[in-house]
């Protein structure tokens, strides 16, 4: 199980690489990371197992947040609604994902977005598609094709930007980090 220490923190040069296409069938190496990575985001969100292991509750994490430049990420969005705990708005590793089409209407999170990997607060607005299509393979190497939107489609967004180098601030404002974009709507 990966615990904080073995989480990649901002300034580590994997942060920044493109990561590599993972092959198929998985090695037991690419199974054993996929498995740890949703592992990580079950334990964090777990109020006792989260304060037990001192873990920081997340719910994305990507390979290259541990180490390894390969597109592989897990998600896990909770379903907002208590009676549902068991019914996570999207719960998946996603290998090779490709994000195919994307609502022109944005989104961005209230209160902004927080990063495993950056240990600072950094305020401002990260502008994203309120809605995606997403084409991804599983574990087994099945091809999955799902439509996304608000706080899931965020999340996807956020982990695969860290397949390509990119952190969730470099997409803030830096002369306005509090800027609205017309039409855009607030998840919180």
């Amino acid at each position: 199980m990966f615990l904080m220490k073995d989480i990649v923190r901002d300034g580590d040069p994997v942060l920044r690489q493109q990561a590599k296409k993972v092959a198929f069938p998985l090695s037991n190496e690419d199974r054993q990371l996929a498995h740890d990575l949703m592992e990580y985001l079950e334990v964090s969100q777990n109020p006792e197992l989260c304060e037990k292991y001192k873990l920081r509750a997340g719910v994305g994490l990507a390979a290259p947040q541990v180490g390894v430049s390969e597109m592989m990420a897990s998600v896990l969005v909770p379903s907002e609604d208590e009676n549902q705990k068991d019914k996570p708005l999207f719960k998946d590793v996603i290998i090779n994902p490709l994000i195919v089409s994307n609502s022109v209407q944005r989104g961005a999170l209230t209160e902004g977005e927080g990063c495993l990997s950056v240990d600072k607060d950094i305020q401002g607005y990260v502008h994203r598609a309120a809605r995606i299509t997403l084409k991804y393979q599983d574990i087994s190497g099945k091809e999955h094709k799902v439509r996304l939107k608000n706080y899931p489609a965020i999340v996807c967004q956020h982990e695969i930007d860290h397949l390509h180098g990119t952190l969730f601030y470099d997409h803030i404002n830096k002369n306005n980090p509090f800027e609205r974009e017309d039409d855009e709507i607030f998840v919180y």
